[in-house]
């Protein structure tokens, strides 16, 4: 069930204790005004019940929580005592006076994420920042118009470094504790776990300085054995299978997925596998080999963005590795969707400059940045000047993906769930444009007071 909110008050309308003022130049007074509540409550309600369930937590104070926290970078915990101790974060969330009550649970940020998801998170920052009005779609005259810069980075997820033999010892770990709750006391004799010797073949190659390649695959081999027996032990007490927890039970089919992969690159002696599970808590995380110098391998969500007049947009969110190059041509129609044109230029790196795609910009006007492919003509110059201006604006989408990391959450992912991982990374993304847009207003307001007070005729009437 869902009760739709009042429209927003007005600042001085906001209700405190010692009868005091909020400052209607503080962020978050200018923030909350800048953002269309009636239009993403439309897009929040949709999702409940009309008369079924106890009343759910406003629209405002949900997206706004969540908003809070990427611009903060705060635990969820330290994010509810934050609004309960700071009155302009709560008239930023929509309340209508201070209050030192606890606004909700720490726990229903995770709800917050799940409803919300990636994809009403993706409208929402194309509804606030659009960088120009829509167009007739079936108008094929219109010139093209405005740039378009495209790249990709990798959202690294909060999880270990994965090695083969620290991943087959958790599962080891985990399934022993799997048999002895699923075992019945005093009904059949408990099966033989060796636990203590295991561990001691765990430390011993864990904690040794040199490992070698024969060392390790016979300490991998010697923790698949253990964990076979353990597998075979689940079966024979899956009558009991109602006593493991539902976190449980998603580790045992991830165990099962994971023993096959690491018994097959053993056998084979390889270190790749397909969908290769790299965490038994977070399986859908995969590695991604970016070649870049700090780390060559990342393990996390790889991330399509497009930035269009400063203000970036997530194109494409992928757990699996991909060729990015394809993400090129449904993003120049999106903008031709969106702006009624086609991007005058497009500014992207090598990767993407493909026969299909340099066709299609040629084909369209595009302008597409670099190079053509192939050997220079004769007599054929490289205009050196345009690929440094080019090169310069490029780097706009990489400053997006820097200011991220830095200060939005982007460099650990914290959420462990698929759904929650992608709705962090879109309103990392959504908090970035939202801060951008403030900082842009307050610039024009500071550009305008400078120029009268140094011109003094431009004050007159």
């Amino acid at each position: 069930m869902y009760f739709k909110e009042e429209k927003q008050i007005s600042v001085f309308e906001f209700g405190q204790r010692a009868g005091m003022e909020l400052d209607p130049e503080n962020r978050w007074v200018k923030m909350a005004g800048k953002v269309d509540w009636d239009k993403i409550e439309d897009k929040y309600c949709g999702q409940f019940c009309p008369d079924n369930g106890a009343p759910a937590k406003p629209v405002r104070l949900a997206i706004c929580a969540l908003l809070i926290k990427q611009i903060e970078n705060l635990p969820d915990e330290r994010l509810v005592l934050h609004i309960q101790e700071n009155p302009y974060m709560q008239y930023f969330c929509g309340m209508k006076e201070f209050t030192r009550k606890v606004p909700f649970e720490p726990s229903l940020m995770v709800s917050f994420r799940k409803r919300f998801g990636d994809e009403i998170i993706r409208e929402i920052n194309e509804m606030l920042f659009k960088t120009t009005v829509d167009n007739d779609d079936d108008d094929d005259d219109r010139p093209n118009n405005g740039t378009l810069i495209m790249d990709t980075t990798c959202a690294p997820a909060n999880i270990t470094y994965p090695q083969d033999i620290n991943l087959c010892n958790e599962a080891r770990e985990k399934t022993e504790k799997m048999v002895e709750a699923m075992h019945e006391r005093g009904k059949d004799e408990k099966p033989r776990l060796d636990k203590q010797k295991a561990r001691r073949e765990y430390l011993k190659v864990a904690k040794s300085k040199k490992r070698t390649g024969s060392i390790l695959r016979k300490a991998i081999r010697k923790q698949l054995s253990y964990i076979r027996r353990n597998l075979g032990y689940i079966d024979n007490l899956m009558g009991n299978y109602d006593k493991l927890s539902p976190k449980q039970k998603a580790e045992l089919e991830t165990i099962r997925t994971l023993y096959k992969q690491q018994k097959q690159m053993l056998d084979n002696r390889t270190h790749t596998a397909e969908d290769r599970i790299v965490s038994i808590s977070q399986p859908h995380v995969r590695p991604m080999v970016r070649g870049k110098a700090t780390a060559k391998t990342e393990f996390g969500a790889k991330v399509a963005v497009s930035v269009i007049g400063g203000y970036a947009f997530v194109d494409n969110i992928s757990w699996d590795a991909y060729n990015e190059s394809s993400d090129l041509i449904p993003a120049i129609e999106r903008y031709r969707k969106k702006h009624g044109c086609y991007p005058e230029a497009v500014m992207v790196d090598k990767l993407y400059r493909n026969r299909d795609n340099i066709n299609f910009c040629t084909s369209k006007g595009i302008r597409i940045s670099g190079p053509r492919l192939g050997r220079p003509k004769t007599g054929e110059t490289y205009d050196k000047a345009q690929a440094y201006i080019d090169s310069g604006i490029r780097n706009q989408v990489e400053g997006k993906f820097g200011i991220g990391k830095i200060a939005y959450g982007l460099d650990r992912v914290m959420a462990k769930l698929k759904v929650t991982s992608e709705t962090s990374i879109c309103l990392a993304f959504l908090a970035m444009n939202l801060v951008k847009s403030l900082c842009v207003f307050l610039r024009f307001w500071t550009i305008k007071i400078y120029f009268i007070k140094k011109v003094p005729f431009l004050s007159r009437p």
